[in-house]
C-alpha cells in the first residue's frame, strides 16, 4: 500500500511538472508565431508601398531631413580617414618587409640555380656514365659478332685452302705429265748426269744421317710415352690407395676397380695405336724418300726452266744492243738533221739578202722611170739598157725561185726519212719493250711456279711431320683425359658424398630445430599442467573451505538439510577424485616428458656434434662465398653509390622545385595583395566619389562642405602620391623581378654552354680514347683476338657462375627469411594460444565467481523462505530477489553458451594452426627440393667449369704444340734448303708419294675442319646448358616467389586468426563486463536483503516489546 501511495505521488508530481513545461512552451511557441505574423504583415506592407511615387519623394527627402546629422557623418569620415592611414602605413610597412623578403629570397633563389646547375651536371655526369656503359655493353656485343663473323670467315679460308690445295694438286699432276714428257729428254742426257750421281750419293748420306735423326727422335718420343706410361702407374698406385684408405666407400671401390679394367683395355688399345702409328712412320718415311725423288725432279725442271731464261736473257741483250746501235744511229741522224737546219737557215738569209736587193733595185727602178718621166723621154740605148737589165733581173729571179724549190724539195725529202726513220726506230723499241715485258712476266711466273713448288714440298713435309706429332700427342692427351675422367669421376662421386653428407646434416639440423621446438611446447604443457595442477589445488583449498563454511552452517540448522549436504559432500569427493586422478594423469606425462627430454637431450648433443662437423666443412665453402660477396660488395657498393648520387641529385633539384613553387607562390600572393589594394583604393575614391555628391545634394552647409570637399581632395591627392609610389615601386619590383629573370637566363645560358663545352669535350675525349682503341686493336693478331675471345667467353661463363651463385645465396637468404617469418608466425601463434589460454582461465573463475554467487543466492532463498512466514514485505523483496537471479541465470547461460561458442572457435583455430603447420611443412619441403635443384645447378656449373677448363687447357696445349711445330717447321725448311742446294733430281716415285701424302693432308685437313665443327658443337652445346641452367635457376626464383606469396598468405591467415582471437577477447571483455553488473546487482540484491532482515529484526523488536508490554 504504501509503495502504492508513494508511485502515485511520484507520478502526479511528475504530470504536474509536465503539464506546467508545456503550458509555458505552448505560450513561448504562440508568441513566436504571432511575431512571425507581424513581420509578414510590416514586410509586405513595405513591399506594396515601396513603389509609390510619394514613397520615392519621401526616400529622396529623408537624407536632407538629416542635415543635423552632417557633423556626425564628418566626423566618422575623419575618423574613416585616419583608420585608412593607419592601413596604409601598415600596408607600407608590410610591403617594405616583403620587399626584403623578396630580396632574401631571391639570393636563395640564385643559390638554389647554383645549387641546381651543380646538380644537373652531376646528372650530366652520372647520364655520360650510363651511356659509356651501355656504349661498352654495344661495343662488347659488337665484339662477339665480330668473333662469330671472324670464326665464320676462318672456316671459309678453310675452305677455299681445301680448294686451293686441290688446284695445286690439279696443277701437280699437269707438272707431273709434263715432268714425264722432260723423262724423256733426260735419259738422253744421262751421261752427262753422271757426274752429278755423286753429289747425289753425298745428298743421300746426309739423309741417312737425318733418318737417323728421325730414329733418335722417335725413340725420345717412346721414351716419353714410356714416362706417361709410367705416370698412369704411379696415378694407378695413388688411386689404389686412395680406394684401400676409403674403406666405407665399397660401391666406389667397385667402380674404380671397373675404371681399372677400362684403363687395361686403353692400355691395350693404346698398345695396338702404337703399332699403327710405326707403321704409319715407315709410310711416312717411304712418302719422305718419294717427296725426295720428286724434289729433285721439280729441281730438274727448275734448271731447264733457268737455261731457258739464261737464253732469253741473251736473247734480250741481243736486242738491247740492237736498240743501243739504233739509238746511235738516230742520234747521228738527228745531227745530220741539224745540219740540214743550219744550211737551210743560211739560205734563207741568203734569199732574205736577196729580197732585200731586189727591193732595191726596184726603188732605184721606180726613181729611174720617174726620173725619165720628169725628163719626157729616154733614148733607144736606155731603153735597151733598160730591157736588158729587167732581163738579168728575170734571170735572177728564177734562179733564186729554182734554188728555193730545190732547198725546199731537199728539206722535206730529209723531213720524210727522218720521220720514217724515227717511227720505223720506234716501232722497233715497242717491239722489243713488249718482248722485254714478256719474258720478265715469263720469268716471274716461273719463278712463282717454282716458290710455290718449294712450298708446297715443304709444307707437306712439314704437314706430314705436324701430323705425326699431332698423332702421338693426341695419343698422349687421349690418354691424359682418361686418367683425368677418372679422377674427375672420382671427385664427383666424393663431391656426391659430401652432398649426402650436407644434406644429411640439414636432415639432422631440421630435426634438431623440430626437436627443439618439440621440447618447448613440451615445457609450455608442462607449464600449463602445472598451472592446471596449481589451479586445481586451489580448487581443492577452495572445495575445503567451502566444505567447512558449510559445515559451521548447517550444523545450526535444521536436520532436514543433512541429505543435501550428504549430496554436496559426495559431489565433493567425485571432484576430489577427479582431481587426483587429472594429477596422477600430470605427474605421469610429467614424467613422460622428463624422459623424451632427457632422450631428446642425447639426440641434441649428437646433432650438435654432426652440426659441428658440417660447420667445419662449410666455413672452407664460406670463405669462398666470401670473397665472392666481396666483388658483389664492392659492384654494389659502385652501385649504391651512383644511386645516391642519383637520388641526391634529385632530392635536390626536389627542393629547388619546392623553393621556386614556393617563390612563385609568394610572388602571386604579393600580386594578390597589390590587386587588394587597389580594390581598396577603387572602393574609397567611389566612396568620396558617393560623399561627394551627397555634400552637393547638400545645399545648407555648403562652405563646409567645400572644406570637406578641399580636405578631400588633398587627401585624394595625398593617397594618389601614395597610390602612384606604391605602383612605382611595384614596377620597380617588377623590374627587379625582370631583371632577375633575365639573369636567371644568362646564368643558364651560361651552364648550357659549359655543359656543351663539357660534352664537346667529352666526346672528344672519347673519340681519341675510341682511335687509340682502335689503333690497338688494329695491331692485335688474330691470335690475341681468339685468346681475348676465349678470355672473355671465360670470363662471360664465371661471371654466369657468380651471377648464379648469388642468385642461390639469394633464395638461400629469402629462404631463410621465410623460415625465420613462420618462426615469428608460430611465436605469435603461440602468444595468441597463451593469451586464449588466459582468457580460458579468467573464463574459469569467473564460472566459479557465478557458482559462489549461486551458492549464496540459494542461501538467500533459504533464508527468505523462513522469513515468509513473518512478513509480506520480506516475501515482495524475495520475489524481487528470485526475479533478479532469473536474469542472472540466464545471463549466466548465455556467458556459457558464449563460451561454448568460444570454445568451437578455439577448436577451429587450432585446425586452423594445424593446417598451417601443415602448409608451413609443405613450404619448407618446397625449399629444399629448390634447394637441392640449386644445388644440382651449381654442380652442372662446376661441371661446366671444369669443362671450359679442359677446353682451355687443350687449347693452351695445341697452341705449345703449334709453336713446336713451328720450330720444328723452320727446322725443316732449313733442311730443306740445304737438300735443295744438294738434290736436283727427282723421279716418278716421289710425284706418286706426293700425291699420296697430299690425299693424307687433305684428310688431315677434313679432320681438322670437323674437329673445328665438333668443338663448335661443343661450345653450342654448352651455351644450350648455360640457358638451361638460367632457365632452372628462373623456375627456381618462380618456386621461391610461389613460397613467399605462400608465406604472405600464411601470414594474412595469422592476421585474421590475429583478429578472431582480438574479437574473441572484446567478447569475453563485454561478457566480463555483464559478469560485473549481475555481481553488482547481486550485491545490490544482498544490500536490499539486509535491508529486509533489519526491517525483520525491528518488527520482532517491535513484536516482543508488544508482547511485552500487553503481559504487563
Amino acid at each position: 500500500m504504501r509503495d502504492e501511495k508513494l508511485a502515485a505521488l511520484v507520478t502526479m508530481t511528475q504530470a504536474v511538472c509536465r503539464g506546467y513545461l508545456m503550458r509555458s512552451e505552448f505560450v513561448k511557441k504562440m508568441e513566436r508565431r504571432e511575431s512571425i505574423y507581424t513581420i509578414q504583415y510590416n514586410v509586405r506592407s513595405v513591399m506594396n508601398v515601396k513603389h509609390w511615387p510619394w514613397m520615392k519623394v519621401y526616400y529622396k527627402i529623408k537624407p536632407l531631413l538629416k542635415s543635423a546629422e552632417t557633423e556626425k557623418e564628418l566626423a566618422s569620415m575623419k575618423e574613416d580617414y585616419t583608420k585608412c592611414k593607419e592601413n596604409l602605413a601598415k600596408a607600407e610597412a608590410k610591403k617594405k618587409e616583403l620587399e626584403e623578403k623578396m630580396v632574401a629570397l631571391l639570393q636563395e633563389k640564385n643559390d638554389l640555380q647554383l645549387q641546381a646547375s651543380s646538380e644537373a651536371e652531376n646528372l650530366s655526369d652520372a647520364e655520360e656514365r650510363c651511356e659509356g656503359l651501355i656504349k661498352s655493353k654495344i661495343q662488347l656485343e659488337a665484339k662477339l659478332k665480330e668473333t662469330t663473323e671472324d670464326e665464320e670467315e676462318i672456316n671459309a679460308e678453310l675452305t677455299t685452302k681445301k680448294r686451293k690445295l686441290e688446284d695445286e694438286c690439279s696443277e701437280l699432276k699437269k707438272d707431273i705429265d709434263d715432268l714425264e714428257l722432260t723423262l724423256a729428254k733426260v735419259e738422253k742426257e744421262k751421261h752427262a748426269t753422271e757426274n752429278k750421281v755423286k753429289n747425289l750419293t753425298e745428298e743421300m748420306a746426309a739423309q741417312d744421317e737425318s733418318l737417323a735423326k728421325l730414329t733418335k727422335e722417335k725413340k725420345a718420343l717412346q721414351e716419353a710415352h714410356q714416362q706417361t706410361l709410367d705416370d698412369l702407374q704411379a696415378e694407378e698406385d695413388k688411386v689404389n690407395t686412395l680406394t684401400k684408405s676409403k674403406t666405407k666407400l665399397e660401391q666406389q671401390v667397385d667402380d674404380l676397380e671397373g675404371s681399372l679394367e677400362q684403363e687395361k683395355k686403353l692400355r691395350m688399345d693404346l698398345e695396338r695405336a702404337k703399332r699403327k702409328l710405326e707403321g704409319d712412320l715407315k709410310l711416312a718415311q717411304e712418302s719422305i724418300m718419294d717427296l725426295e725423288n720428286d724434289k729433285q725432279q721439280s729441281e730438274e725442271k727448275i734448271k731447264k726452266k733457268d737455261f731457258e731464261t739464261s737464253q732469253l736473257l741473251s736473247k734480250i741483250e741481243d736486242e738491247q744492243s740492237l736498240g743501243a746501235q739504233l739509238q746511235k744511229k738516230i742520234k747521228e741522224l738527228q745531227a745530220r738533221i741539224e745540219e740540214l737546219e743550219e744550211e737551210i737557215e743560211a739560205e734563207r738569209a741568203a734569199r732574205a739578202k736577196v729580197e732585200k736587193q731586189r727591193a732595191d733595185l726596184s726603188r732605184e727602178l721606180e726613181e729611174i722611170s720617174e726620173r725619165l718621166e720628169e725628163a719626157g723621154g729616154a733614148t733607144a740605148a736606155q731603153i735597151e739598157m733598160n730591157k736588158k737589165r729587167e732581163a738579168e733581173f728575170q734571170k735572177l729571179r728564177r734562179d733564186l725561185e729554182e734554188s728555193t724549190l730545190q732547198h725546199e724539195a731537199t728539206a722535206a725529202a730529209l723531213r720524210k726519212k727522218q720521220a720514217d726513220t724515227v717511227a720505223e726506230l720506234g716501232e722497233q723499241i715497242d717491239n722489243l719493250q713488249r718482248v722485254k715485258q714478256k719474258l720478265e712476266k715469263e720469268k716471274s711466273e716461273y719463278k712463282m711456279e717454282i716458290d710455290d713448288l718449294q712450298q708446297h714440298g715443304d709444307c707437306c713435309q712439314s704437314k706430314g711431320e705436324f701430323g705425326r706429332q699431332l698423332e702421338e700427342k693426341e695419343a698422349l692427351v687421349s690418354q691424359l683425359t682418361r686418367g683425368k675422367q677418372a679422377f674427375t669421376q672420382q671427385t664427383e662421386e666424393l663431391k656426391r658424398q659430401i652432398e649426402e653428407e650436407v644434406k644429411a646434416k640439414n636432415a639432422l639440423a631440421h630435426a634438431v630445430q623440430s626437436a627443439r621446438h618439440d621440447c618447448d611446447l613440451l615445457r609450455e604443457q608442462f607449464e600449463e599442467e602445472q598451472e592446471a595442477k596449481a589451479e586445481l589445488q586451489r580448487g581443492m583449498s577452495k572445495a575445503n573451505s567451502e566444505v567447512a563454511q558449510w559445515r559451521t552452517k548447517y550444523e545450526t540448522d535444521a536436520v532436514q538439510r543433512t541429505e543435501e549436504l550428504e549430496e554436496a559432500k559426495k559431489k565433493l569427493a567425485q571432484r576430489l577424485q577427479e582431481a587426483e586422478e587429472q594429477i596422477e594423469a600430470v605427474n605421469s606425462k610429467c614424467a613422460s616428458l622428463e624422459k623424451t627430454k632427457q632422450r631428446l637431450q642425447g639426440e641434441v648433443e649428437d646433432l650438435m656434434i654432426d652440426v659441428e662437423r658440417a660447420n667445419a666443412l662449410a666455413g672452407n665453402l664460406d670463405k669462398k662465398q666470401r670473397n665472392f660477396d666481396k666483388v658483389l660488395s664492392e659492384w654494389k657498393q659502385k652501385y649504391e653509390e651512383g644511386q645516391a648520387e642519383l637520388e641526391g641529385a634529385q632530392k635536390e633539384a626536389r627542393s629547388l622545385s619546392t623553393e621556386l613553387f614556393k617563390m612563385k607562390n609568394s610572388y602571386e600572393e604579393s600580386l594578390d595583395q597589390l590587386e587588394t589594394l587597389k580594390r581598396e583604393n577603387k572602393n574609397l575614391q567611389q566612396e568620396i566619389s558617393d560623399l561627394t555628391e551627397q555634400l552637393g545634394e547638400t545645399g545648407k552647409s555648403i562652405h563646409e562642405l567645400e572644406k570637406a570637399k578641399k580636405a578631400v581632395e588633398t587627401e585624394k591627392s595625398e593617397i594618389q602620391s601614395a597610390l602612384e609610389e606604391a605602383e612605382g615601386t611595384l614596377e620597380h619590383e617588377e623590374s627587379k623581378i625582370l631583371r632577375v629573370q633575365l639573369e636567371l637566363n644568362q646564368v643558364k645560358g651560361e651552364i648550357d654552354r659549359k655543359l656543351a663545352e663539357k660534352d664537346e669535350e667529352m666526346e672528344q675525349i672519347k673519340r681519341n680514347s675510341q682511335r687509340v682503341i682502335e689503333s690497338m686493336q688494329s695491331t692485335l693478331d688474330s691470335e690475341v683476338r681468339s685468346r681475348n675471345d676465349a678470355l672473355r667467353i671465360k670470363k662471360k661463363m664465371e661471371g654466369d657462375l657468380n651471377e648464379m651463385e648469388i642468385q642461390l645465396s639469394h633464395a638461400n637468404r629469402q629462404a631463410s627469411e621465410a623460415q625465420k617469418q613462420l618462426r615469428n608466425v608460430q611465436g605469435q601463434l603461440k602468444d595468441a594460444q597463451l593469451h586464449l589460454d588466459d582468457a580460458l582461465r579468467g573464463q574459469e573463475d569467473m564460472k566459479e565467481q557465478v557458482a559462489m554467487v549461486e551458492r549464496r543466492n540459494t542461501l538467500m532463498q533459504a533464508e527468505i523462505e523462513e522469513l515468509r512466514a513473518a512478513l509480506e514485505q520480506t516475501e515482495r523483496g524475495r520475489k524481487v530477489a528470485e526475479q533478479e537471479l532469473v536474469d542472472a541465470s540466464e545471463r549466466v547461460g548465455l556467458l556459457h553458451s558464449q563460451n561454448t561458442s568460444l570454445l568451437n572457435t578455439k577448436k577451429k583455430l587450432e585446425s586452423d594452426l594445424v593446417q598451417i603447420q601443415s602448409e608451413v611443412d609443405d613450404t619448407v619441403q618446397e625449399a629444399r627440393n629448390a634447394e637441392e635443384k640449386a644445388k644440382k645447378a651449381i654442380t652442372d656449373a662446376a661441371m661446366m667449369a671444369e669443362e671450359l677448363k679442359k677446353e682451355q687447357d687443350t687449347s693452351a696445349h695445341l697452341e705449345r704444340m703449334k709453336k713446336n711445330l713451328e720450330v720444328t717447321v723452320k727446322d725443316l725448311q732449313h733442311r730443306l734448303d740445304e737438300a735443295e742446294n744438294l738434290a736436283m733430281k727427282g723421279g716418278k716415285k716421289q710425284l706418286q708419294k706426293l700425291e699420296s701424302r697430299v690425299r693424307e693432308l687433305e684428310a688431315e685437313v677434313e679432320a681438322e675442319q670437323r674437329r673445328g665443327v665438333d668443338a663448335v658443337k661443343g661450345v653450342r652445346k654448352y651455351e644450350r646448358r648455360v640457358k638451361e641452367l638460367s632457365y632452372q635457376t628462373e623456375e627456381d626464383k618462380k618456386n621461391i616467389n610461389r613460397l613467399q606469396d605462400l608465406v604472405d598468405k600464411l601470414q594474412l591467415k595469422v592476421k585474421t586468426y590475429k583478429r578472431q582471437a582480438e574479437e574473441a577477447e572484446e567478447h569475453g571483455n563485454t561478457h566480463l563486463s555483464k559478469l560485473r553488473k549481475a555481481q553488482h546487482e547481486l550485491e545490490e540484491a544482498e544490500e536490499r536483503a539486509d535491508i529486509a532482515e533489519s526491517q525483520v529484526n525491528k518488527l520482532r523488536a517491535k513484536s516482543r516489546d508488544a508482547g511485552k508490554a500487553k503481559e504487563e
